[in-house]
C-alpha cells in the first residue's frame, strides 16, 4: 500500500505542475528531443504517469473532492529537495484517508446510479411489454419476432453461430458483432440467461429483438460499459447451430453478453 501512496504523490505533483502552468499561462518548454531509446524512455515513464493522474486527479474532482494543484507542485518540489514540511509516516496516514474517503464517494455514486438504473429497467420493461408483438416469458423476458426463420431451433448444450448488436435501454451500443464484421460463435449454455432461454426459441435464419431484465444478465454488477442493474435489449440473428466446441476466444467474449 505504501509505494501506491509515495506513487500517487509523486505523479499527482507532475500532472499538478502541467496544470498550474496552464492557468498561469508560463510559456509551454521548447520542444523536447525524442530520437534516443534514452530520450524516449524517460519520456514515456512521465507520459504515462501524468496520464494516469490526470484521470485520478479527475475522478478527485467528480467526486466532490478539491485539488489544490499549487500545494501538490510545492509538495512535489521540495519532495524532491529533501525539506519535507509533513514527515513520511503522517504523509502515509493522510493518503490512506484520502482513499477511504474516495472508496466511500465511489460506493455512494455507485449506488445511487444502481437505484436510479433500477427504476429506470422496470419503467421500460413495463413499458415494453404492452407494445404489440413483444411476448412475455414466465421469467421476465422479452422478445419480439423480427424474422421468422425455418430452421432448426438449438438446445441448451448446443454451439450457435449469431450476429447481433447490444444496447442499453437509452439506445447507447456496447458491443456488436455485426460493427466487428465477424459472426460470434459460443456454446448457449455459458452466456447470460436471458441469452440461453431467448435463443432456443429462435430457428435458424430467425431475427428476434430481446429485451432481457437485469436478473437474467449482469443483476448488479458494474461495468464500464454495462451499469448495474440494466436491462439490456439485443437484436440476434441465428445463423447456425453447431455441435462441435466452440473456439476459445468466441467463448470468451460470449461470457461478455
Amino acid at each position: 500500500m505504501k509505494s501506491i501512496y509515495k506513487y500517487s504523490l509523486v505523479a499527482l505533483a507532475v500532472v499538478g505542475l502541467t496544470a498550474c502552468n496552464k492557468e498561469q499561462e508560463v510559456a509551454a518548454p521548447a520542444a523536447v528531443e525524442l530520437t534516443t531509446e534514452t530520450q524516449k524512455e524517460a519520456y514515456s515513464i512521465g507520459a504515462s504517469i501524468g496520464t494516469y493522474m490526470a484521470n485520478h486527479i479527475k475522478e478527485q474532482e467528480d467526486l466532490g473532492f478539491a485539488v489544490d494543484r499549487n500545494l501538490i507542485v510545492t509538495g512535489f518540489s521540495e519532495g524532491l529537495s529533501g525539506e519535507l514540511k509533513i514527515n513520511q509516516e503522517d504523509m502515509q496516514t493522510i493518503l490512506k484517508s484520502l482513499d477511504e474517503k474516495m472508496n466511500e464517494k465511489r460506493e455512494a455514486k455507485a449506488a445511487e446510479l444502481a437505484a436510479k438504473s433500477l427504476a429506470e429497467s422496470a419503467a421500460f420493461l413495463e413499458a415494453n411489454k404492452a407494445k404489440d408483438g413483444v411476448v412475455t416469458t414466465e421469467s421476465g423476458l422479452q422478445y419480439e419476432v423480427l424474422t421468422e426463420g425455418t430452421g432448426a431451433k438449438p438446445a441448451a448444450t448446443d454451439t450457435v453461430k449469431v450476429h447481433y448488436v447490444g444496447t442499453l435501454t437509452n439506445g447507447t451500443e456496447f458491443d456488436s458483432s455485426v460493427a466487428r464484421g465477424e459472426p460470434a460463435t459460443f456454446p448457449l449454455n455459458r452466456v447470460i440467461p436471458g441469452w440461453t432461454e431467448g435463443v432456443q426459441l429462435m430457428s435458424v435464419g430467425s431475427k428476434f429483438k430481446f429485451v432481457i431484465p437485469s436478473n437474467l444478465a449482469y443483476g448488479d454488477r458494474d461495468t464500464p460499459t454495462i451499469p448495474a442493474n440494466s436491462t439490456l435489449v439485443f437484436e440476434v440473428e441465428l445463423l447456425e447451430i453447431q455441435n462441435e466446441e466452440a473456439p476459445a476466444a468466441d467463448a470468451e467474449a460470449a461470457h461478455k453478453h
